[in-house]
């Protein structure tokens, strides 16, 4: 009997953020597992591994980077790189910059539509599966969309869509 593999789907990514968990994964390999391994060398100085807090807390961490290591390659090996021309700019889609207005405040805010592997909120990098990334997706200049957030309702305007 043969076994078939399913195919698993193609990520697509950012050319930045392929690049961003290109370095993320040659940082952990080259750096973060040889420090792991150095501290879990120190702590079987200090004696008895069952009661070391030292050791424990190391292995963790090597768990822990080890595990990311596995995830990223995994993410890097199923990964397409959003050509610029796939880009649209005539609605949002992923690798769009869009400026939508807060429309309670009159605020305006510029994020980048990423796919959740590159997703990072604090550098305007939202994700399409988030709920504003969702409310945003396909639509075009002059669309208004609610989000429900934490806070409440927020309802936003897209200003302008680029690539």
């Amino acid at each position: 009997m043969q076994l078939i593999e399913q195919d698993e789907e193609a990520i697509l990514l950012t050319k930045s953020g392929h690049q961003t968990i290109e370095e993320e994964l040659n940082r952990l390999v080259t750096v973060d597992r040889h420090e792991i391994a150095n501290r879990i060398r120190d702590a079987k100085d200090y004696g008895d591994l069952t009661e070391n807090a030292e050791y424990e807390a190391a292995k963790n961490a090597q768990a822990f980077v080890e595990g990311r290591i596995i995830d990223l390659k995994s993410v890097l090996s199923r990964a397409r790189i959003l050509e610029e021309s796939e880009v649209p700019t005539e609605y949002v889609g992923l690798g769009s910059i869009i400026t939508v207005k807060d429309l309670e405040y009159s605020e305006e805010w510029t994020v980048t539509m990423v796919s959740p592997y590159e997703a990072d909120p604090d550098k305007d990098r939202i994700s399409d599966i988030s709920p504003i990334g969702k409310a945003l997706m396909r639509r075009k200049v002059g669309d208004s969309v609610e989000v429900k957030t934490p806070g409440g309702v927020t309802s936003y305007e897209i200003v302008s869509i680029t690539k």
